[in-house]
């Protein structure tokens, strides 16, 4: 029998990317996907890729609107997990050139939403199940320049797993933080560059290449089947940090 059989699993930024890799892994190991995202239309087209029937569904939620995250987890119902890989482009300007309302937008929609999904979650997170969010490898190899606000932001994350895993117990809660992964997020930062941006970097990563969605979601599978793992950061980058 598959691991998550029977088990329910709300993925937050499901319909492209990591998210929609961790909702293919969690169907294939048996769980019902429930996918979350900003946009009907991509929800739809990711529930048609998915092509798992009645085991997964999608409903459109925005991660600063709090009224509307609370209506989320009330139209859920009860649930196993929950996972958070949602986020946008982040600031990249030199300190001395950042626009703060991006900033403030980015806080917004990466941390401050990641505390709202918590604050609502918990209403009907079944006990003894588990929360994942997203941080990253900024937080260890900071761009330079520009990346003082990313990495403050990536690097919270682990004290805010750290701290829930604690008042949440025994639901646990716990951090992924991938290196590279080609994702359509990468086509609004870099666009055209993207392809030059990749060769470079899978150059110097002792893989040898950048990851796929499919290389990372086994880490956020690990964490949801892993009843002994709560308070963690797990690193899944291909060797980046090394270098």
């Amino acid at each position: 029998m598959a691991a998550l059989t029977g088990q329910k699993i709300i993925v937050v930024g499901g319909s492209s990317g990591i998210g929609l890799g961790i909702a293919k892994a969690s169907l294939d190991s048996g769980a019902e996907v429930l996918i979350v995202g900003r946009s009907p239309g991509r929800l739809q087209a990711a529930e048609r890729s998915l092509d798992a029937g009645p085991r997964v569904r999608s409903l459109a939620a925005d991660m600063t609107d709090e009224v509307g995250l609370a209506r989320l987890f009330q139209e859920a119902g009860a649930f196993d997990h929950l996972v958070s890989t949602a986020g946008t482009p982040p600031p990249g300007d030199p300190i001395g050139r950042t626009d703060m309302e991006t900033v403030r937008c980015f806080v917004d929609n990466k941390l401050i939403g990641a505390v709202m999904l918590a604050k609502h979650a918990v209403a009907t997170l079944r006990r003894g199940g588990s929360m994942t969010f997203t941080s990253g490898i900024n937080k260890d190899r900071p761009p330079v320049p520009g990346g003082a606000v990313v990495s403050a932001i990536a690097g919270s994350f682990g004290f805010f797993a750290r701290a829930l895993a604690l008042e949440l117990a025994p639901t646990r809660v716990n951090i992924v933080s991938p290196g590279w992964v080609d994702t359509p997020m990468w086509d609004e930062i870099v666009g055209e560059a993207k392809s030059d941006f990749f060769a470079g970097m899978a150059g110097r990563l002792p893989v040898g290449r950048i990851a796929k969605p499919a290389d990372i979601a086994p880490a956020y599978l690990y964490l949801m089947e892993s009843a002994f793992t709560t308070g963690e950061t797990i690193h899944i980058d291909g060797g980046q940090g090394l270098i």
